[in-house]
């Protein structure tokens, strides 16, 4: 397997919905709690990047193996093991060895950290795995959206802040005596859900307009999605509601002033989001259009981000 079928394997484009979260949650850590884990950091990322590059080669190695209709864009195009003639045996192999990689990654991130930090990489480790493969694959229902949005847009982000943090008990998980006790500060754990909003809703678009653009190969491959359950018209709204609650979070968020207000530069981002989902209504087809969903994620988020960087640097 060459360098270029592997990142088409494992679309390592795709790999910037998980790495913003990961940013993001980082340089809150940094904001608001002035705290940086250099190792723990670096073992996340590590973990995180192989995770999701494992989980997209299951998901394109099940759609190989399963798909009824076999040709088109979806198939012959996009699919790596088409379109570059993998082996089976190699993309099996590619598969386990990411897995490998992760599961050390994170066990000695647990080793580093606590058993709260070990019980959600398990958790998510699960969820990975499930989102594409087994008797009933996540992606291929109507909860595709919700997973990816809520496990890569809050469950990222959050285990990218409490792994600089986990010693503040800002959540705590304790075994003693046969009893298990879960102690969680409710404010800063709000906070932490209400900020990771624009990442979840972006995220779960993403999935939502992949399905939207596949309505039509979903059905003939018996997948049920939550495009299919919607409907093409109820679905785009859905998709439009998500991007325009995401901005109405932001600006809670800085009236609570749990992120700095120089974070609202990100309402500008609503002048090229509004444009991109008026040609997202016009036309929704994975060659053409899908990737606005994708642009749209990169817009809102980078610009997020950068809001940080720059209360960061200016003490905002």
């Amino acid at each position: 397997m060459t360098v270029k079928s592997f990142t088409k394997l494992v679309e390592i484009q795709t790999k910037v919905a998980s790495v913003i979260p990961f940013t993001l949650g980082t340089l809150y850590a940094l904001y608001s709690f002035k705290s940086f884990n250099t190792k723990n950091f670096l073992l996340m990322l590590i973990a995180l990047l192989c995770i999701d590059m494992a989980t997209t080669a299951i998901n394109n190695y099940i759609d190989y193996k399963s798909a009824i209709k076999t040709e088109g864009y979806n198939y012959e195009s996009h699919n790596a093991i088409v379109s570059y003639n993998l082996k089976e045996s190699s993309v099996v192999m590619t598969i386990i060895s990411l897995l490998i990689i992760a599961s050390i990654s994170g066990l000695l991130l647990f080793i580093n950290t606590n058993i709260l930090v070990l019980l959600i990489g398990m958790a998510s480790f699960l969820v990975g795995i499930l989102y594409s493969f087994g008797p009933l694959p996540i992606s291929r229902t109507p909860l595709g959206e919700i997973f990816s949005g809520f496990f890569m847009g809050f469950v990222i982000f959050f285990l990218a802040v409490y792994i600089h943090i986990f010693g503040q008990n800002i959540v705590d998980l304790t075994l003693a005596y046969g009893k298990l006790s879960l102690v969680i500060k409710v404010l800063p754990t709000i906070f932490i859900f209400l900020i990771s909003i624009p990442l979840i809703n972006g995220i779960a678009n993403i999935m939502l307009a992949n399905n939207i653009c596949d309505i039509e190969d979903d059905i003939s491959n018996n997948r049920h999605t939550l495009a299919i359950y919607l409907g093409k018209k109820r679905a785009l709204r859905l998709f439009s509601a998500l991007y325009y609650l995401a901005y109405l979070d932001l600006i809670l968020l800085v009236l609570l002033k749990a992120v700095p207000i120089i974070s609202l530069i990100t309402l500008i981002t609503i002048i090229p989001i509004t444009k991109n989902l008026k040609l997202f209504y016009k036309l929704q087809t994975k060659k053409d259009t899908f990737v606005l969903a994708v642009k749209n994620f990169l817009l809102i988020n980078i610009m997020y981000i950068f809001s940080f960087v720059l209360a960061l640097i200016f003490h905002l």
